[in-house]
């Protein structure tokens, strides 16, 4: 089997700037005349496995941060934007995208920016009756796509925030509410519990954070965490923020919000020991949930974010998706990745476990592109404490590729080689490139239609090349 080549152009410059290096001190260094360095900063040439040793030897960096991970991410990120019917015929090759996300990730990501934008003024523009509405708000994209962005973009792993969480956690053994308990104390704060609606309730001019008794143990611990998050942890916090430069007074509030929520997550899980237990128990959700007081939702969400340089766990994608199908949590760390208009491919079995609660479900799965994968499914329900009170329902969904399968105590029974065993399924119709699908709710918007009004198929059209 051929060897992947492995371009990294962008990393290498991004390594030696970091340095302070110039070109010639960095070729020196990596052992290689200084043409050959310019010929792989500019993708001209694959990174050599010479260079990928001397990368490690000398800088001590991680080698699988040379991956192309973003780049296929912003390739799956283009495709989508380019299949609007408004570029008609003129959406480039793959082979063109690939390059600029390899080449220009920043010119690549500003194409998507741009894209976002006209999608929401054209999107909010048919949905009022007055068309000349259109303030500046309609040029930006919404403060929700930019914070998820900022997540997406970052591989859902914040260091600074995740090593800050783990220290706070304190060494095995320790109980993690008792160092909030402490934390809230060292603010003047008091820590109390009541029979509210409200999730949390904090009152800065009492001092006191009130948790809900209706909501659930794991519940309460994160919501207590992501308080003790905002109190003792503000300048990190607003030193993150900073680096990201939103546009949007909304969009930093609101990341704000997810940041803290990292930092809880981190906290109640751990790095290190999470980690471990992760790989000693299979990833058994059930037992890390028990393990560690948390729900199954936070265990599988953190999962997807352990991403760490030189300690990395399975890189996992996590989706939570409403009984709508739409999609409310996403991430990916593998090149599996979602849509960002509408659902995601009902052949997938998310979608199946609202059908079976309780219970997980198990699909091998093969996208259009070849690779394969293990998706484990499960219903999420999130009560409201009484009888009048609203239940929300979600499916969670976690998975890796096949090849880090045999890891998930989940695949123990399965047979992994037997290609028969993985259903197709695709990102989302409007980008999928698979003809026979029973399940496709509309056309390609890559590819031209044959319409035949005496003869019927699977689908009332036929899809060309």
């Amino acid at each position: 089997m051929a060897t992947q080549k492995l371009y990294a152009g962008v990393k290498l410059r991004e390594t030696r700037t970091r340095l302070g290096l110039t070109q010639k001190a960095f070729a020196a260094k990596l052992g290689v005349s200084l043409p050959y360095l310019n010929q792989m900063e500019n993708n001209h040439r694959p990174v050599s496995a010479q260079v990928v040793l001397a990368l490690a030897q000398e800088f001590g960096l991680d080698v699988t941060e040379l991956s192309t991970g973003d780049a296929e991410r912003i390739v799956t990120d283009m495709r989508e934007a380019l299949a609007d019917p408004v570029f008609a015929e003129l959406a480039p090759p793959l082979a063109d995208l690939r390059l600029a996300a390899s080449n220009a990730p920043a010119l690549a990501r500003a194409f998507l920016h741009l894209h976002r934008a006209y999608r929401h003024s054209h999107e909010r523009l048919a949905s009022l009756d007055e068309a000349l509405d259109r303030d500046e708000a309609t040029l930006r994209p919404s403060a929700w796509e930019e914070v998820r962005d900022f997540f997406h973009y970052c591989d859902n792993y914040l260091d600074a925030v995740d090593r800050a969480a783990e220290h706070f956690a304190g060494p095995p053994g320790s109980d993690v509410i008792e160092r909030a308990r402490d934390a809230l104390a060292g603010h003047s704060i008091l820590l109390e519990f009541a029979d509210r609606e409200r999730l949390r309730a904090f009152d800065p001019a009492a001092k006191i954070l009130t948790i809900s008794t209706r909501a659930e143990r794991p519940t309460q611990r994160f919501q207590i965490l992501h308080q003790v998050a905002l109190l003792a942890h503000g300048r990190l916090i607003d030193a993150t923020l900073d680096l990201a430069r939103f546009q949007s007074n909304e969009a930093r509030a609101i990341a704000r919000i997810g940041i803290a929520n990292y930092f809880a997550g981190a906290a109640l899980l751990p790095y290190g020991r999470f980690l471990q237990a992760a790989r000693e128990t299979g990833h058994d959700l059930e037992r890390l949930a028990d393990l560690f007081g948390a729900s199954i939702e936070q265990v599988a969400h953190r999962l997807s974010t352990m991403q760490r340089s030189g300690n990395k766990g399975i890189p996992f994608f996590f989706v939570r998706v409403d009984q709508a199908g739409t999609i409310t949590k996403r991430h990916s760390a593998t090149r599996l990745q979602f849509a960002r208009y509408g659902g995601a491919c009902p052949l997938w079995n998310v979608h199946r476990a609202f059908e079976t609660p309780g219970r997980f479900l198990r699909q091998l799965a093969e996208t259009p592109d070849g690779v394969r994968y293990f998706c484990l499914a499960r219903d999420v329900s999130k009560p409201g404490g009484s009888f009048l009170a609203p239940v929300r329902r979600y499916a969670i969904g976690l998975g890796c590729e096949i090849a880090h399968a045999g890891a998930l105590v989940y695949t123990d029974d399965m047979d992994l080689g037997r290609p028969q065993a993985f259903e197709p399924i695709g990102i989302s119709c409007r980008i999928c490139e698979r003809r026979d699908c029973h399940q496709r709710s509309v056309p390609p918007l890559e590819s031209g239609l044959r319409v035949d009004p005496d003869n019927r198929g699977l689908l009332p059209y036929v899809i060309e090349d």
